[in-house]
């Protein structure tokens, strides 16, 4: 592997999986080792991250995985209101994303028995890339990857993934059904609602846990 733009996808589904907890420092030596590059391959391939909002550079630590604070957890939920409430207020009912949300709404109840919260997460995230996915435009799809991306940092954070993911898998739910029975819409002013209990639900465990 020595092209930096792979390399780079590959550390940034390493970093979302949690495989490297936010605020962990990242070894050039050691990775570089691990994944058989060069340096100068992996400091690119950080620059990307960095760009990303991923990874951060800390003087006299080196990189080390981004560690979201609140003021990016409020500019995050910022950028998901303008994208996703969009995508979705100018979608139509035949759209065939409408069938990656449901299949994510169904994947989501399906492992619900099961309490396994990185899968429920997993298929909540699925079920908002398919709202973006409406708005049939690559460019935002690529900005909310990015969005995505830190949002699933910000997750990570938090110690109690049930409260996290639980409640809205049924508000899912009731999104898919508002856009199918009620019209778009209403579907987006449910969505709206969703994130902003989803924002507060972020931001207080963020305090509970005594992060800034």
């Amino acid at each position: 592997m020595t092209n930096a733009a792979p390399l780079a996808d590959v550390l940034r589904q390493s970093i979302i999986d949690g495989d490297f907890a936010p605020g962990s420092r990242l070894s050039e030596a050691a990775l570089a080792e691990r994944l058989d590059v060069s340096r100068n391959t992996l400091r690119e391939a950080f620059r990307v991250l960095a760009e990303q909002g991923l990874i951060e550079h800390v003087p006299h630590r080196g990189v080390s995985v981004a560690s979201p604070s609140m003021a990016d957890v409020v500019d995050i939920y910022r950028a998901r209101r303008v994208i996703e409430c969009a995508a979705l207020q100018q979608a139509e009912p035949e759209h065939p994303a409408v069938e990656l949300m449901r299949a994510a709404v169904d994947a989501a109840e399906s492992h619900l028995a099961g309490t396994d919260w990185r899968l429920i997460g997993s298929a909540n995230m699925a079920f908002h890339d398919a709202i973006v996915a409406l708005a049939d435009s690559p460019r935002l799809a690529r900005t909310y990857r990015d969005v995505a991306a830190e949002l699933r940092l910000a997750f990570l954070e938090i110690d109690d993934p049930r409260a996290l993911h639980e409640p809205f898998v049924r508000k899912n739910r009731a999104v898919l059904d508002a856009f199918l029975q009620r019209g778009p819409e209403a579907a987006a002013e449910e969505l709206e609602q969703y994130l902003i209990r989803s924002e507060r639900t972020v931001l207080g465990a963020f305090a509970r846990m005594g992060k800034n």
